[in-house]
């Protein structure tokens, strides 16, 4: 099938545009596939800047990359106008260190973090790996921070970590992550299982009531965030607050990570997803303002109408 010259050009002039493109569904910071989300968090744990294009908002792209580069799926990496390859390949290049090299970043630190098992977490993964073979222990910490153990066999590739007697493989980039992790066993009302207590990853989003919230926004010390829809926000305005929308995500994004945020919404539910979302980008001080907008209207300021 051959492609339009239109599209072919429209392609073209990104390409030369940006070194480095991802064609994906989504964006690199509200990814909308797994496979996408997995390459977006490999390119955003290595590079700063980089151009994603939303091929979900875009039929003519969608179908034309395909085209173009032979490669019938979505995402794509394309580095210098070359096609690099799909997800799958994007993460084994980020296993092996290749995709450091084509990106132009420096090489993986390839030393092994050092981790601590307690012994009743290693007990319980000697139980529970009695019967793996020759798979083997894997853990993966994504950009948000988010630990995912894997029972599978070993690439080679991986970098080994020992404590307690338990042998724990990494990628490059997870074992980066895992500097000073510690594995434990909890057991409480809700249950019992492994608990992961990592000292890099971003403190947890903080309650903020209103009464802060106002204190903070009259010493000029927080960013108020929206994430009402815009019925809502034209019912009951906030004017100190930034909107988050589509088209703000990316400067909203960009911000210092040390800058101070605080996420409102009607009640205070929504808002700690996008907080949480935040401080998956590495915000380390984030807050949710509880209550919401009702809460600011009953406590703070009577003139924003409820709804």
């Amino acid at each position: 099938m051959s492609l339009d010259p239109v599209l072919r050009a429209r392609i073209d002039d990104l390409l030369s545009a940006h070194r480095v493109v991802l064609f994906m569904k989504g964006t690199r910071n509200a990814p909308r596939c797994g496979f996408s989300a997995a390459a977006a968090d490999a390119l955003n744990g290595l590079l700063d800047d980089y151009l994603s294009i939303d091929v979900l908002a875009d039929d003519a792209i969608r179908n034309g990359i395909k085209i173009y580069g032979n490669w019938p799926t979505i995402p794509q990496l394309y580095v210098g106008g070359e096609l690099v390859g799909g997800s799958d390949i994007i993460l084994g290049m980020l296993g092996s260190g290749e995709l450091h090299q084509v990106l132009g970043v420096p090489a993986p630190d390839l030393t092994p973090p050092a981790i601590t098992i307690t012994e009743r977490a290693a007990a319980a993964i000697r139980e529970a790996m009695a019967d793996a073979g020759a798979d083997r222990l894997h853990l993966s910490i994504d950009p948000q921070f988010h630990a995912r153990f894997q029972l599978k066999p070993a690439s080679g590739r991986e970098i080994r970590a020992e404590s307690a007697g338990i042998e724990v493989l990494f990628d490059p980039a997870s074992a980066q992550r895992a500097r000073g992790l510690e594995v434990d066993w909890a057991e409480s009302v809700q249950g019992s299982g492994l608990v992961i207590r990592n000292p890099n990853a971003p403190p947890a989003v903080k309650p903020m009531d209103v009464h802060a919230l106002k204190a903070a926004l009259d010493a000029g010390r927080v960013t108020v965030i929206d994430v009402r829809p815009p019925a809502d926000r034209a019912r009951a305005p906030f004017p100190a607050a930034r909107v988050l929308d589509e088209d703000a995500l990316p400067a909203l994004s960009a911000l210092p990570k040390d800058s101070p945020l605080a996420f409102l919404c009607h009640h205070g539910n929504s808002s700690r997803s996008a907080a949480e979302h935040f401080r998956g980008l590495g915000f380390r001080e984030v807050f949710n303002v509880e209550g919401g907008i009702d809460a600011w209207s009953r406590e703070i300021d009577p003139d924003v109408p409820r709804y």
